[in-house]
């Protein structure tokens, strides 16, 4: 296997692993009854599992050569997520000030559905802004369900953006698994 097959193979494990990571986290935002809590728990249980084969998959493609370090590259991804977090966390305290803090999810999802914009170029995945489009789309969705009728905005926005991020997570496990 080339240098390069193994870089791809790392990127995708790396890539089911946070995926697999943060799907397990917006799986645990809602708080369902049965049977939706049911299938938030195997949601969980499911991108857990991946994001554990995801880390198998980066840990078996370590070792090998994969070129020198963009320095370049790995500031430009230090800076959107720093953003990512703080406008998160800041929008998240203004909620909560404001006494909307039942729509922090959704804040959180549009936030994590638009830094997935910036990071397409520097990870070199064009597939992450239709993740970003739909996670987006997810978040729009939670914010009418909340305003509109009577399901919480955090029980659409945590399944949404979980089923999202387990399906990416998987995905990307497919494909590293392939190499």
């Amino acid at each position: 296997m080339s240098g390069v097959e193994v870089g791809l193979r790392r990127q995708e494990g790396l890539g089911a692993l946070y995926l697999g990571i943060f799907a397990t986290i917006w799986f645990s935002v809602p708080a369902a009854e049965q049977p939706l809590h049911g299938l938030l728990v195997a949601g969980s249980v499911a991108a857990l599992l991946t994001a554990v084969a995801g880390g198998v998959v980066t840990a078996r493609s370590r070792g090998a050569a994969t070129g020198p370090r963009d320095r370049a590259n790995d500031r430009r991804y230090l800076l959107i997520v720093v953003a990512e977090f703080a406008l998160a966390g800041l929008g998240a305290a203004a909620l909560a000030v404001a006494g909307w803090s039942e729509y922090i999810p959704v804040l959180v999802c549009a936030v994590v559905g638009l830094h997935f914009f910036p990071l397409a170029p520097v990870l070199g995945i064009p597939l992450l802004r239709h993740l970003g489009v739909a996670t987006c789309a997810v978040a729009v969705a939670g914010l009418l369900a909340g305003l509109l009728t009577g399901v919480s905005a955090g029980v659409v926005v945590g399944t949404g953006a979980g089923v999202l991020l387990l399906g990416y997570a998987l995905r990307s496990l497919l494909r590293g698994v392939r190499g």
